[in-house]
């Protein structure tokens, strides 16, 4: 009798399982952002987000904070290069991201939220018919933009006279944890980087937090990277 209650038990576990709702699937404006501003894309209703990259020695290395509208357009994204000292603040202005100190146009903007052309580039986007970015071309270089079946970017392709340069990531076969992945950078068609990366997940099934692993093979020895990524993430 034990035995048949709990095989009754573990089945209606299974039973609740299938039934639990599918993972969000990423808007085209936050895989197209991420995807082009290098930071890890989130589902669900966004309110605002920070991603902090910690190195080996505890120390920030690159820090991402952004806020979203109801509707999921980014009103800020603020990024912050510790080890280059670099940087940008981008704010909302009509059909324009403004930078925060200047005022000056940064980037503009096509449809309600989309990106349109990277300002002093010339760098002038595609999207295709679901309102991703999948191209930038300028008179200098052309990027392909790659996602998979539930709008998570996967990398891109940058072609520039004799350079290509590649990122293409495979991601985990479970749809609840797209950002544990491997990927590899190609120059030229030449493997020259390799990164890791595991996550813990919340209920909307977006990373609290990520352990990292770089690799880079263009140089002997190979130089290995040991990161952790810190998330905060608030919702609507």
């Amino acid at each position: 009798m034990k035995k048949l209650i709990a095989l009754a038990l573990v089945s209606a576990t299974l039973a609740g399982c299938d039934d639990a709702p599918a993972p969000d699937a990423f808007s085209p404006e936050m895989a197209s952002f991420s995807n082009e501003f290098d930071f890890d894309p989130l589902r669900g209703p966004v309110k605002d987000f920070s991603q902090t990259l910690m190195n080996e020695e505890d120390k920030v290395a690159l820090r991402v904070a952004g806020t979203l509208s109801k509707e999921g357009c980014f009103d800020t994204l603020e990024f912050h290069d510790v080890e280059n000292n670099t940087g940008a603040s981008l704010v909302l202005n009509a059909n324009f991201y403004l930078d925060a100190m200047t005022q000056e146009k940064r980037v503009k903007l096509q449809g309600k939220c989309q990106l349109a052309e990277l300002s002093g580039t010339g760098l002038i986007y595609e999207t295709n018919e679901k309102g991703f970015v999948v191209a930038a071309r300028n008179n200098e270089a052309e990027i392909i933009y790659h996602y998979d079946s539930d709008g998570y970017p996967l990398g891109r392709t940058a072609k520039s006279k004799d350079k290509t340069l590649s990122v293409e990531a495979t991601v985990s076969s479970d749809k609840r944890k797209k950002h544990d992945y491997t990927a590899e950078t190609t120059l030229n068609d030449e493997v020259v980087g390799r990164a890791n990366q595991s996550c813990r997940y919340d209920s909307h099934f977006n990373p609290l937090s990520c352990e990292l692993v770089m690799t880079d093979l263009s140089v002997t020895p190979h130089k290995i990277q040991k990161f952790t990524i810190k998330n905060t993430i608030s919702y609507y």
